[in-house]
Formats: structure tokens, C-alpha cells, sequence
């Protein structure tokens, strides 16, 4: 939390402070001045059940009087909000392993269902475009805001075939998005880079320009055999991790289409949101005033009053 008035902050504490010592001491006085005219043994038991109303009456005025000292402080809170300038990228990878049937039905198969979960969770007016990677990268979907055009033209991300060129992918989104805007890159892949562009220097360069890679990990424990080939198809989590880690990102591991399809859901909750800096000075100071009209009423109510 921020402060555009500290000054007034520390006055208005200052001042929160000093009222509730005044408060206790009126307080205090009251009940002595009772007790002069009153049944001392009658006042006793008839005041022991309520001895909580007067504290948590000056407690009441204590939290609300804060309020309104921070409305006028001018606070700010760094809240998550939806992006109304988002732009994404996803990486798919589609490299021989990608054929591999160990994800049913395979893992391509899988990576694009799990992408149009994705779609179907983005907030409207996010940018989505769609970037397919084997031995090279290109652009299969532009970036666009027309969800349902995005998610219909998945059906052209080639099929498996080839080498893994994530560098590759990477640099190629970095370059599509836009200059300015809440961009994010999400990586879906099985293999080991083998070619292209050095995957981690396009990573750092993406986080420089303040573009987190998502990378999501597809494949079992067990791995599988790339059709046609006596190659297994495995997964370089450490790499996976750090292209995460360089850019401000996240990485996850996944095993099955279902885990796949509600990793890219949450993806496409999360990546939509970003942390701004939001005015709550109305809303402590609404609070404040609420709270004190409270105050009064719970106390006239009560005859409770220093």
C-alpha cells in the first residue's frame, strides 16, 4: 500500500491515538460519577454483563476514525485487475514427439483442445494469436479478439513432424505482440530444443521486455516412443523451468489431456489479469463515515456515551 498524503497519515494517526485515550478517560469518568449515586451493589450486577458494550463501542469509533484518516491519506492497493490491452501467444509444438500416444489421443491432439480451453476462459477483448513450432515457427493465427475465429482455426496447426525449435517460437511472439500492453506467452511442448534460436537468451529478452513465458510440460512418467522412431519422447524440465523463471513466467507439469485442458483454463483466467496500482481512498473513507454513523446509532441507542 501507497501513499499520496503520508503527511496527513501520520497527523490523522496521531489523532486516532489521541481520541482514544480522551475516549478512555471520559469513559472512565462517566462510570466513577454513576457510581457516587447509584446502588454500588445493584450498578455491579447489573453493569458486569455489559462491560463489553463501552469498549467495543470506542473500538468501533477507533476503526472507523482510521478509515477516514486513510481516505484522506490518498492510499493506493496493487490489485489484480482484468487487462483491457491484453495480448497472448501460444507456442504449440509440433514436433514428431508431439505424435506420441502416451497423452490421449496424442499430445498434439491434446495441446489443441487444451488451447481452446484456453480461448474459452480469456476475458473478451484479450488478443489471442496462435503460433505453431517444429523445426521452424510461424504464425498459424494472428493475434486477434475474435475468440470463436481463434479457436475455429486451430484446425490448421500442422500435425507432428520434425525438430523442436522453441527459441524459435519464442522470439517469433515476441516479435508479433505489440510494444505496449499486458503480453504474455504461453509455451506448450514435449521435447528438448534441438534447433533454431538459443531458447533461454529469447526467454531473458522476453522478461526484459516485461513478457512472462507460461510453460506447460506435456508428458508421463513413463514417456513414449516417437512413432515411426525407436526415440523416446521426453521432457527437459530444468530448461522448461528456467525460460519461466528468466521471463517472470511459471512452469507446469502435466500428464494427461484433462490436467492439460485445466492448466490452459487457468491460464486463461490468470494471464488476463495484471497488478496495478488502484485509488481506494473513497472506499476507506465511505467505510470510515459508515462506521461512525454506526458508532452513534449503536450508542445513542444504548445510552452509552462518555
Amino acid at each position: 500500500m501507497s501513499f499520496d498524503h503520508p503527511a496527513r497519515l501520520a497527523a490523522g494517526i496521531v489523532g486516532v491515538i489521541l481520541f482514544a485515550v480522551l475516549y478512555t478517560f471520559l469513559a472512565r469518568r462517566t462510570t466513577a460519577r454513576d457510581l457516587l449515586y447509584s446502588n454500588v451493589a445493584f450498578f455491579r450486577d447489573a453493569a458486569r454483563p455489559r462491560r463489553w458494550i463501552p469498549r467495543a463501542l470506542q473500538t468501533l469509533w477507533v476503526l472507523a476514525l482510521a478509515g477516514v484518516v486513510l481516505g484522506i491519506s490518498g492510499p493506493h492497493l496493487v490489485l489484480p485487475v482484468p487487462a483491457r490491452d491484453g495480448h497472448v501467444f501460444i507456442c504449440i509444438d509440433t514436433s514428431g514427439s508431439m505424435a506420441s500416444t502416451d497423452v490421449f489421443p496424442t499430445r498434439g491432439a491434446a495441446a489443441k483442445a487444451a488451447a481452446r480451453a484456453f480461448i474459452a476462459e480469456a476475458p473478451a477483448g484479450t488478443s489471442i494469436g496462435v503460433i505453431a513450432f517444429s523445426g521452424a515457427a510461424g504464425i498459424v493465427v494472428p493475434l486477434s479478439a475474435d475468440h470463436r475465429l481463434v479457436s475455429s482455426q486451430l484446425d490448421e496447426v500442422p500435425m507432428p513432424d520434425g525438430a523442436t525449435a522453441i527459441g524459435d517460437a519464442l522470439k517469433l511472439a515476441g516479435e508479433s505482440l505489440p510494444a505496449k500492453g499486458h503480453r504474455v506467452v504461453i509455451l506448450i511442448t514435449d521435447g528438448v530444443n534441438n534447433a533454431g534460436t538459443d531458447p533461454m537468451e529469447a526467454a531473458r529478452w522476453l522478461g526484459s521486455q516485461h513478457i512472462p513465458v507460461y510453460t506447460v510440460g506435456i508428458g508421463t512418467e513413463a514417456g513414449g516412443l516417437i512413432p515411426g522412431t525407436s526415440e523416446e519422447a521426453t521432457i527437459d524440465e530444468e530448461a522448461l523451468r528456467g525460460y519461466a523463471s528468466v521471463s517472470g513466467g511459471a512452469y507446469a507439469r502435466v500428464s494427461n489431456a484433462t490436467q492439460l485442458r485445466e492448466a490452459l483454463a487457468h491460464l486463461g483466467r490468470i494471464t488476463s489479469l495484471q497488478r496495478k496500482a488502484v485509488d481506494a481512498s473513497l472506499s476507506f473513507a465511505i467505510a470510515g463515515a459508515l462506521g461512525m454513523l454506526l458508532a452513534f446509532l449503536a450508542g445513542f441507542g444504548l445510552g452509552r456515551y462518555p
